[in-house]
């Protein structure tokens, strides 16, 4: 199976891009755990779309369908996710192929350094998996709260937050076995 992972943090120092680098490290052996690197596609425009769509456009939806599952990571901004994950969705969901996010399974775990862990930005993701017929895991839900608080001095995650996060990658595995009839 191969999952890709996709941080809606473009930051260079996000921090969720560092949970995802330590959930990537997670992953049982047999499972390939790759980023999908966002940072390049431009905001949708069907102007830039249609018969000839631009390159980055094109290339990002190659990308996308190397995998079988993704796992995203999102902070909240305003309430919502990342509008850098809002992008994406709209540049795969409309593929010339059709929908490519269409009955793969995902998964979404949030980080913020607030007390709630990104929750409303987590939930609101979900809810834009229902119109691009991503499957989404459930359980279980995944919202660091205080992330600055859960990595040590030298910028390893915490052991206690580790093992949680190890179970979460785990389940996420499971969903996508179960989504995927594996």
């Amino acid at each position: 199976m191969k999952v890709g992972l996709i941080v809606g943090s473009l930051r260079k120092d996000s921090w969720n891009r560092k949970v995802a680098e330590v959930a990537k490290g997670l992953f049982p052996e047999n499972v390939e755990a790759e980023f999908v690197d966002i940072s390049q596609v431009p905001l949708y425009n069907q102007d830039l779309d249609g018969e000839n769509p631009i390159e980055a456009f094109k290339k990002v939806r190659e990308d996308l369908k190397a995998y079988d599952a993704y796992l995203f990571f999102t902070p909240e901004y305003n309430r919502s996710y990342g509008p850098a994950i809002k992008n994406l969705i709209d540049v795969g969901s409309r593929d010339p192929e059709g929908n490519l996010w269409a009955k793969k399974p995902a998964g979404v775990f949030s980080a913020s350094m607030g007390g709630y862990g990104a929750m409303a930005g987590n939930h609101a993701l979900r809810q834009a998996f229902i119109y691009v017929d991503l499957i989404a895991m459930q359980q279980p839900e995944v919202y660091l709260a205080k992330v600055q608080d859960l990595f040590d001095e030298n910028g390893k995650m915490v052991e206690r937050t580790e093992s949680f996060l190890k179970k979460a990658v785990d389940a996420f595995v499971d969903h996508a076995k179960m989504v995927l009839g594996r």
